[in-house]
């Protein structure tokens, strides 16, 4: 899978499109147990921490995330499918962020703490996830790509590349 960038017009407008829910009835688990490989796989070349499925060309709500663990040496992975930010804490946190979509560039985004997250698996049940930390920030990070929303659009303090 390439991974779309904002240099390319094309391409950006995509990246700045939202996408529409995910239909489960419309792909058998072969075809979603690809998508995730296929996802998974291109983030990890990438070395990113998240991807979303706009960020590949795919038009749908999905994203994929690879998230460190406190203790640095092992990971959670998730799949998650129409993802919505149900709930924000009121404190925030300001990060440097940076995207595989937008090459070399970096700035600090202000983001709540901890959020709620409402989706669904890849077998398609509910699923609901609270997470702060890194993992609230690439959720929210991913979640706004699949909205149409890029950090660029919230970072102060951009650096790198041609903005």
């Amino acid at each position: 899978m390439k991974i779309l960038t904002i240099n390319n017009k094309k391409e950006e407008k995509i990246l700045r499109t939202r996408v529409g829910d995910f239909c489960f009835g419309e792909a058998d688990k072969k075809e979603i147990a690809g998508i995730i490989g296929k996802m998974r796989e291109t983030m990890s070349k990438a070395e990113g921490l998240g991807l979303s499925a706009n960020q590949v060309g795919l038009g749908a709500r999905v994203f994929v995330a690879q998230i460190p663990e406190e203790d640095g040496e092992t990971s959670k992975f998730y799949a998650i499918f129409n993802p919505e930010i149900v709930k924000s804490s009121k404190k925030k946190i300001v990060m440097e962020e940076g995207c595989l979509s937008i090459p070399g560039v970096y700035g600090e985004v202000e983001r709540p703490e901890k959020i709620a997250l409402a989706g669904q698996d890849e077998n398609g049940k509910k699923i609901k996830i609270q997470a702060g930390g890194l993992a609230a920030r690439v959720f929210q990070h991913e979640t706004d790509h699949l909205n149409g929303i890029l950090f660029i659009d919230k970072a102060g303090n951009l650096k790198g590349g041609k903005n």
